[in-house]
């Protein structure tokens, strides 16, 4: 077989999926499909997979054994619009094919990334690099707001007028924070792409760029539906124990007490408490 067609990909081509205050991802090109996945893995594995009938038993069986070569041979194509803070977590993923906006050519519009009230938080007392559960006060969010607003202004304001002044693009450029948006081509196969979901809709993920990943996987799962729900049953709603936490398991089924302790406790309690 040839060129795979997936119609739901073709309705959606160019289609923006708004995202934060002020981006997006549009799904520019693709490459394949859940019958592409089937296609590689068959060539692969020759006249044994015949007895499979089914498609979605196959990719079932692919997913859950980690035979991820099939899935690479499907690839996305986005154009996506985003803080640049996200874009610098983005970028740590480095299977993917990037091209961004160059702020040394192009000037940069007057666009910045505001959190709603609602996503104001304290620093976490236990995570250095998170939010903290606490409320914070109506009060604090508004000042936390003005403040954040009258920064981007003034600073974009001083970025405009060195422009004016015919200052080069790349020194004019410098103090610009990192709540402004930028805009990038990325490419990245299927299953660089169910990593990077797996990681970036983490509940320990910061909330922006969790966002960005929710916004990816719902484009994914109208192009591979199949391979998508077994992702959701084999990764994202799975679990895996440690050594240490799969014998701290065995014995809570025996009903004996879990030797664990500290943080190596508090990580395992989290994992058994929707199990």
């Amino acid at each position: 077989m040839g060129h795979c067609v997936v119609p739901d990909a073709e309705q959606i081509l160019d289609k923006s999926y708004p995202v934060l205050d002020k981006g997006f991802i549009r799904l520019v090109d693709y490459m394949g499909g859940d019958e592409r996945i089937v296609q590689a893995a068959r060539v692969s594995y020759g006249e044994g997979t015949k007895t499979v009938r089914e498609d979605r038993g196959l990719i079932q069986y692919l997913l859950r054994n980690d035979h991820t070569s099939p899935f690479e041979q499907v690839v996305f194509t986005f154009h996506i619009k985003m803080p640049i803070f996200v874009a610098r977590q983005w970028v740590r993923h480095r299977t993917e094919r990037l091209n961004e906006i160059s702020s040394r050519y192009s000037i940069l519009k007057d666009e910045f990334y505001l959190p709603p009230a609602e996503d104001i938080s304290f620093q976490s007392a236990d995570n250095k690099q998170g939010r903290g559960t606490e409320p914070v006060p109506e009060e604090i969010q508004k000042q936390v707001r003005s403040a954040l607003e009258a920064d981007q202004r003034r600073v974009y304001g001083s970025y405009q007028e060195l422009i004016g002044r015919n200052i080069a693009r790349e020194l004019a450029r410098i103090n610009l924070p990192l709540s402004i948006y930028t805009e990038v081509y990325w490419q990245m196969d299927l299953h660089n792409l169910f990593h990077f979901i797996r990681l970036r809709t983490d509940p320990h993920a910061q909330k922006e760029i969790r966002a960005y990943a929710e916004v990816l996987f719902d484009i994914v799962s109208k192009i591979c539906p199949l391979a998508s729900e077994a992702f959701e049953e084999h990764v994202l709603n799975s679990v895996t124990f440690s050594g240490k936490e799969k014998k701290a398991l065995d014995s809570l089924l025996k009903g004996r007490k879990a030797e664990l302790q500290g943080k190596d406790l508090e990580r395992f309690n989290e994992k058994i408490k929707g199990l």
